[in-house]
């Protein structure tokens, strides 16, 4: 067994289960990607909260694993080769899990590219654009005479909603009949997009069938369930 104390993180967070992979994370719709994920695959994991009220992300035992102090990030004592790796972004994170377990990513190589595809159009297009929506329907942007920003990121969404709506037409999931990375990846965040940034009404969100189907599914796993509330708030 491959020695954690030699990780800095792990002097702010030491690792009661030094055999298991730590997950440092908070439950939000980044967060949950990973602790949703584990608990599908089953790994054997050590949950540790990056409190963001006590700016835990920027304190150097952080930066010392995720030079960009953002959550989640994860240190698994079995990585390839047997050596200890540490890894940071969550669809990097996903993919590593996936390939590890041989789980929730297709073996065939072209539907395994097309599952990366949709991977990284949550990654770069609903991530970002819901999070900008987040901010300025609910949070201090809600509070900016301006409405433009607030209405470019509902467009931006609406949009993006549109284009997964018209990719489940017909489909159990995003990749078809199989559960898979991307699903994971996306559906944490239109949750948040409803529920916690209260923005379903703006976006139309009853005007995507298929979005609300899937959601439903979604939700409705028992390792979704759990993964959701993982890391416990303090």
């Amino acid at each position: 067994m491959n020695d954690l104390s030699t990780f800095p993180i792990t002097r702010k967070w030491p690792a009661q289960h030094p055999d298991r992979i730590q997950l440092y994370s908070l439950p939000t719709p980044n967060g949950v990607k990973v602790s949703i994920m584990l608990e599908e695959t089953g790994l054997p994991y050590e949950p540790h909260l990056v409190d963001f009220a006590t700016n835990d992300q920027m304190s150097p035992a952080f930066l010392s694993l995720n030079p960009n102090n953002k959550i989640p990030a994860i240190l698994d004592p079995n990585g390839p080769g047997g050596k200890p790796l540490a890894l940071f972004e969550s669809g990097a994170i996903l993919i590593y899990l996936a390939e590890k377990t041989g789980q929730f990513m297709p073996a065939d190589p072209a539907a395994r590219y097309e599952t990366i595809q949709w991977l990284m159009f949550q990654m770069g297009g609903i991530g970002p654009m819901f999070g900008q929506l987040g901010f300025f329907h609910k949070f201090a942007g809600k509070e900016y005479e301006d409405k433009r920003p607030r209405d470019r990121y509902v467009a931006e969404s609406k949009r993006l909603l549109a284009v997964l709506d018209q990719r489940l037409e017909g489909r159990r999931w995003i990749m078809g009949d199989s559960y898979t990375i991307a699903d994971i990846a996306t559906f944490g965040w239109v949750r948040n997009l409803i529920g916690f940034y209260e923005a379903g009404e703006l976006v139309g969100a009853k005007d995507f069938s298929n979005v609300n189907r899937v959601l439903e599914s979604f939700v409705a796993r028992p390792a979704v369930v759990k993964g959701l509330g993982i890391p416990k708030r303090a």
